[in-house]
Parts: C-alpha cells; structure tokens; sequence
C-alpha cells in the first residue's frame, strides 16, 4: 500500500496477521467487501468506544469495531513536527499522563484556542516521538471506573497509524469500516505554522483504503471545509460534515476573519441551505433536534431534521452517551448518575431514530447497534 511515512507509524505486523486471517483479503477489490449499509442509519464511534476505553486509543477503536460501529471517529490535531495525531483537542491534559512527566514540566503554558484561554500541555509543543512517550488516560474518570482501569496502557496514535488499524480490521472482518475524522481547531494550527489541511489530504491520498472507502470529514469551522470541497469535489466515498450547535455564537474562522455568521444562523433553513453548498451532513448536538423540556424530559421535535432534509443534508447528531447523567429524565434508572443504564440510552437512541436522522455519534457503539437493528 502506498503510504506517506510519519515516524513511528504501526507496525504491519497487525497488518498482515489480518491479511492471513482472511485468506489475503487486502488484496480482493473494495466492492467484495460489506460497505457501511445505507439503508438504515450509521453508527459512528465517537472517539472510538469511550465509553469503554480511554479515547482515541487503537484499543478504543478495536472494541467500536467489534462493537459493529459503521464508522470510527479520530479527531486530529498536530504534533510540532508536523504528524496529525488523534486528541479531542490541543490541550494533552486530560486525556494523557502529561502532567506526571517531570521530564515535560517546563512545558506547562496558558494558550488561547478558538477563543477560549486553556492552561496545561500542547500537542503542538510535543514532537511525535516524544508523544509516543506518553500514555492515554480516561477523561471522565469518575463516571467511567471501568475505562480509567485502562490507565497507563495505550499510545497516542496518528491519523496514519489509525488508517492502517482500520484497513487491518476491515480485512479480518470482511466489512468495510468507515472514517469520520475532524479537523480540530484549525484555525488556531494556521495561525501557529501547523496548518491540517494539507496534511490530511495528502495522508488522504497516500492510502489505498481511504481512496476507495467511506470517509466524512468534520469540522465546526467553515473555511477548511469550503477548502476541502474545492480540492477533493465530490466523490461517492467521501463527505462532508458541518457540525454546528444552535447558539449564536461564531465559528473559531469566522471570528477570526470579523465575520458575523453565527451558528444559529446556520441552524436556520436559509443557513441549512447554504451549508449544502459544500457540505453534505449537518451534525447538530442531539439535543437541538428533541430539546429537554423544563422537567429533563424530552420535548417536541424542532423542525431541523425536516429542513435539512429539504435542501439534501443528511443529519447526524451527536452524541449519545450511556450513563443516567448524559440522558434525559424520561430514561434515566434509580442506579446512581454514574451507572451505566444500557435500556435507558437504547431506548433513548431510539426517540431520535424516530425523527429521520440518517446517523448518530454514540459512546457505545454496541448499544447504538441494539438502537438500530432492534
């Protein structure tokens, strides 16, 4: 497979173990494999299975994919050297053990991203090599005991890294296996001489299975995504996805830029329609499409669904969580905030299949599974 090389990139011992496996099914053409069906709606691993396991880590996404996830969701972001790397955001602090290397301590700064002042450790000040160094830890340790027991065991993987596992998994299991990277906060990688999209789209180009199988490319910004269009078109394994969340409030570009666009704004048909212009998926938070009432229950449906619909965006919300404190008080059990409550979020997941959305991002893929096929 021809692949642009970043250092440290997965061995293909995993690789060709999954080859055998399948009687070298990597070299069978994309078609004999089971795409993603279109038929029902998709299930997208967010971050992998982190409900399960610390995110973004391969063991994150092996468990979404035996969980049946349709896709695997890797943010990415950019080490200083240059490598895309997936981290839910600039800031290590939370998700690795950053801050109990001695070695890394001068390293601690006070950063604005997307407008927001963060303090802790950057993966933009951190080459690959010293990334690897590092160890993935579970960001909601006191609602995910049984994640945070995985502590101290997995990588920080790249975008590459990532496609190779993926392509690996495929083959061993005969289904194709889709991608649903974002772009993370590109505005601010620009700004410090790390732009994405570059990167990612020649990373894009350099592997077999992302040329020929199901990629949708996020971002909450606007530009990158114009970008992307402009240079990718449009091909029938490749989308892209607007999220956006209905508060008026600006994309980190157009900010930047002194625009006045606001995501609200975007939410609206007339906003819906000009998304559609170079998008293909609006991603609004789930709660945009059934909003909580005052008592936490849900309410009535917003017509958001529907007017997407009308000018040809799918919609794919996010996210779906299985704990009784992410879902609403028509789901919840008497087992404590922090349970696990399987019944309540498949039961949950199934209220917003009811409104039409074509997809849906979910902590626990098995559970969006059981959601979906009944």
């Amino acid at each position: 497979m021809n692949t642009i090389r970043t250092p440290g990139r997965l061995s293909r011992r995993h690789f060709l173990h999954a080859a055998a496996a399948t009687g070298c099914a990597l070299l069978a053409p994309a078609a004999a494999l089971a795409a993603p069906t279109q038929s029902k709606p998709l299930v997208f691993g967010h971050r992998g299975a982190s409900a399960l396991r610390p995110e973004h880590t391969l063991a994150s996404y092996a468990r979404a994919i035996a969980d049946g996830a349709d896709y695997v969701e890797p943010d990415l972001v950019c080490t200083r050297d240059g490598v895309l790397v997936a981290r839910h955001e600039a800031n290590l602090t939370e998700t690795t053990d950053v801050a109990s290397r001695a070695a890394f301590a001068s390293r601690r700064a006070r950063k604005t991203i997307d407008g927001t002042s963060h303090e802790g450790w950057f993966v933009d000040d951190f080459t690959f090599a010293e990334l690897k160094t590092l160890r993935a830890v579970e960001r909601l340790s006191d609602v995910r005991a049984g994640s945070a027991g995985y502590n101290g065991m997995f990588q920080v993987v790249s975008w590459e890294e990532i496609i190779d596992f993926v392509a690996a998994e495929s083959a061993a299991r005969g289904r194709v296996i889709g991608l649903v990277p974002e772009l993370k906060s590109s505005t601010y990688f620009a700004s410090v001489g790390l732009p994405l999209e570059e990167r990612f789209l020649a990373i894009l180009a350099g592997h077999d299975y992302t040329r020929r199988n199901p990629v949708e490319i996020q971002s909450f910004e606007v530009a990158n995504l114009k970008y992307l269009r402009g240079k990718l078109g449009r091909r029938a394994n490749l989308r892209l996805m607007q999220l956006v969340v209905p508060d008026a409030v600006r994309p980190s570009d157009v900010a930047a830029a002194g625009g006045t666009l606001t995501f609200a704004q975007m939410c609206t048909p007339a906003g819906l329609r000009d998304i559609s212009a170079y998008a293909d998926v609006v991603a609004p938070p789930t709660r945009a499409i059934i909003p909580l009432a005052k008592d936490g229950r849900l309410g009535q449906p917003t017509s958001l669904v529907d007017d997407a619909h009308r000018v040809g965006l799918r919609v794919e919300p996010w996210t779906f969580r299985p704990e009784n404190c992410f879902l609403a008080a028509d789901f919840r059990d008497g087992a404590g905030d922090n349970a696990r409550n399987e019944a309540g979020s498949v039961a949950e997941m199934r209220r917003y299949l009811a409104t039409g959305i074509d997809g849906f991002f979910t902590d626990d893929p098995a559970l969006g599974r059981r959601a979906v096929d009944g």
